[in-house]
């Protein structure tokens, strides 16, 4: 009842982690666009060697579109998100970030016919009284912001949270070693073409140090979490999803204050305490509904998932 709903948010904790790093690698001098491919590029390569040691059957390519909409969408993600920062202060940029709560729990209602549960709108409705003052918003002069640094924002959004409701897709007759390979690849390829791949060849990224920063980018903006939402997020549904995810924001404000040395505000300390409640409400009080939902999708899928998810 809980393993699935931990690895969620272990999986969105790593994603919270990233914008850190990458401040940490703008400070040695390296560009957001440096950094991003970075990430992608030595994800890939992970990926590739993860396939080589573990993976004991033949590549296989059957359910290769939904792998490709995935690589897309987390390539675009980050690509829609750094636009938005050209608009925006970071701290709203964060917010509208987060607006993918709703919107997954909007494309799951559609998707599922169905409306959410009473825990889970007012878990919603948390998540996003908390978000506001988590992130700093606040004290913000929102009349100066430009229109398309909204919707650069908002549709960063729109990406991360179809790319939850894609990576939830299962495939069954293909291994999680191969599934990482392949959405890390497309990811990178999107990433490439409107990032800077230059970085590969021109010795920025092996003879400038570059590479350790794309390796913790890779490892904590690729690997960890599409694995573990590969496993989790079939079994425990987009719209639980997207609210345990929303945990990605407290771990970016807490490990910035940690590596980064950031001030974080009695408000903000509210706000992150706020989403924790919000968070912790679907699992707490509807344990019930949990587990029949979890155990509903295993009987249907557990032989093809243990074919599927093995490395």
């Amino acid at each position: 009842m809980y393993l699935y709903p931990l690895l969620v948010v272990i999986a969105a904790s790593s994603f919270g982690i990233v914008s850190t790093i990458i401040k940490l690698a703008m400070r040695s001098g390296f560009s957001v666009a440096e950094a991003v491919t970075s990430q992608f590029f030595i994800g890939f390569c992970i990926a590739v060697c993860i396939s080589l040691v573990t993976n004991r059957s033949n590549f296989s390519f059957k359910g290769v579109k939904f792998l490709l909409f995935a690589g897309l969408l987390t390539g675009l993600t980050n690509i829609l998100y750094g636009h938005s920062l050209n608009f925006l202060p970071a701290s709203l940029a964060v917010v509208l970030l987060f607006q993918f709560t709703w919107i997954g729990m909007l494309i799951s209602c559609i998707t599922k016919r169905q409306f959410p549960s009473r825990i889970e709108f007012i878990s919603l409705i948390i998540l996003v009284a908390g978000t506001i003052p988590a992130a700093g918003i606040i004290d913000v002069d929102l009349s100066q912001i430009p229109f398309q640094g909204w919707l650069w924002g908002l549709a960063a959004a729109l990406c991360y949270s179809l790319f939850l409701y894609v990576n939830g897709k299962t495939t069954a007759s293909m291994t999680t070693s191969n599934r990482l390979v392949l959405v890390s690849f497309f990811a990178f390829m999107t990433t490439a073409a409107f990032q800077s791949p230059e970085i590969i060849w021109n010795g920025t990224l092996f003879n400038e140090g570059l590479w350790i920063y794309g390796l913790a980018l890779g490892l904590f903006g690729m690997i960890i979490p599409v694995f573990l939402f590969t496993i989790a997020v079939p079994k425990v549904g987009l719209g639980m999803s997207s609210i345990l995810s929303a945990v990605e924001l407290p771990i970016a404000v807490m490990v910035s204050v940690i590596l980064l040395s950031e001030t974080v505000t009695t408000l903000q300390i509210a706000g992150i305490v706020t989403i924790v409640i919000g968070i912790s409400l679907p699992t707490l009080l509807d344990k019930d509904g949990l587990l029949k939902n979890v155990k509903t999708k295993y009987k249907k899928s557990s032989k093809k998932f243990a074919k599927g998810s093995s490395i």
